[in-house]
This record gives C-alpha cells, sequence and structure tokens, in this order.
C-alpha cells in the first residue's frame, strides 16, 4: 500500500507540475514560475537517481575475500538483496516480492553451507563462532519470514534493511578474518 501512496504521490506531483508550468505560459502571467517549475520537474529524476542509488547495494573491491567462488556468491547476495529492494521500492507485485525474498534466503544458505564445508575442510581455527553467526543470522531472517506473513509491507523493509546491514558488516569484517588463512592453504 506505502509503494502505491508513494507512486500517486509522485505521480499527482508531475500532474501539478506541468498544470503550473502552462498556467505560468498563459499571457499576461509571470513566465518565471514556469522556470521555477520546469527546473523542479527536471531535478526529480536527479532527486529520484541519488536517493534510489542509496537505497542499493553495489560490490566494492575491498569486500573481496580474494577467494573466487566465495566473491561470486557475495556479489550474487548483493544481487538478489537488490532485487529485493526493487520489490520494496516499486510496485513489482506481492508475486515478485516473495520470489526475491525466497531465493535470497535459499543462496544465503546455500553460500553460508559452501563457506562453512571450505573452513571445516581447511581446520579454520575459528570455523565453530563463524557457524554461530550464519546460524544467529537465519534465526533472525526465520523471525522476519514469520512476521512477513503477518505484515508484509513493514516487515520487508526492515528485513531488507537488516540484510544489507549484516551481509556488507559480515563480509567487510568477519569473512575478512578466514580470507588470508585459506588462501594459505591454497584455497582460491
Amino acid at each position: 500500500m506505502r509503494k502505491s501512496l508513494q507512486t500517486l504521490g509522485l505521480s499527482l506531483f508531475i500532474v501539478v507540475a506541468l498544470i503550473i508550468i502552462a498556467i505560468g505560459l498563459l499571457p499576461g502571467m509571470n513566465p518565471w514560475i514556469s522556470v521555477v517549475m520546469a527546473a523542479v520537474l527536471l531535478a526529480v529524476p536527479l532527486i529520484n537517481k541519488w536517493t534510489t542509488s542509496r537505497r542499493f547495494v553495489a560490490w566494492r573491491d575491498d569486500l573481496s575475500v580474494g577467494i573466487g567462488s566465495i566473491d561470486d556468491d557475495h556479489k550474487k547476495l548483493l544481487t538478489l538483496i537488490n532485487n529485493l529492494q526493487t520489490a520494496v521500492y516499486y510496485p513489482t507485485g506481492e508475486a515478485f516480492e516473495r520470489q526475491a525474498l525466497k531465493e535470497l534466503v535459499d543462496y544465503t544458505k546455500y553460500h553460508f553451507d559452501r563457506e562453512e564445508r571450505m573452513m571445516r575442510e581447511n581446520d579454520y581455527a575459528d570455523y565453530e563462532p563463524h557457524k554461530r553467526q550464519h546460524e544467529a543470522m537465519i534465526a533472525k531472517v526465520t523471525g522476519f519470514m514469520d512476521a512477513y506473513e503477518k505484515d508484509r509491507d513493514s516487515t520487508v523493509e526492515e528485513l531488507t534493511g537488516f540484510l544489507k546491514g549484516w551481509l556488507i558488516q559480515h563480509i567487510a569484517g568477519t569473512d575478512q578474518k578466514y580470507s588470508g588463512y585459506l588462501q594459505s592453504r591454497g584455497v582460491k
């Protein structure tokens, strides 16, 4: 519902701005009103681009752990988060939103399994604490999923924010700790 109201509000603003521009161009009216409103109207896409770019996450080289398969997983997770973010901020429909959420949760579990297997196979000393972080995150997401079934609109925004923050923090912090060790064991 919130997304629909935002879209309606933006549409109404554009219509009103166009009307004000047209009125300002009528004989006897001040043309500066049209110029100012046209400038405001032209700024809308730039403002939208700026605010939209802040909602999405992008891969940065400093997030690399130096292990190709893990970096590829992390990049895919960021893409899946962005897909969910698209569903949250644009009226894409409940089916797209649910599919984006399911793909993200499923791929997160797949990635955690792969990462944990690499740590186990290479006798990584901090495997258990790392695994507990994964388990805590999955438990938190499971709680969000339960809440999502009761209140889709407010829960999905909170879930998306949590996932973005948690994943970036986890990759930039905890995952960097195993990077050197696994690479020294020949994991590329």
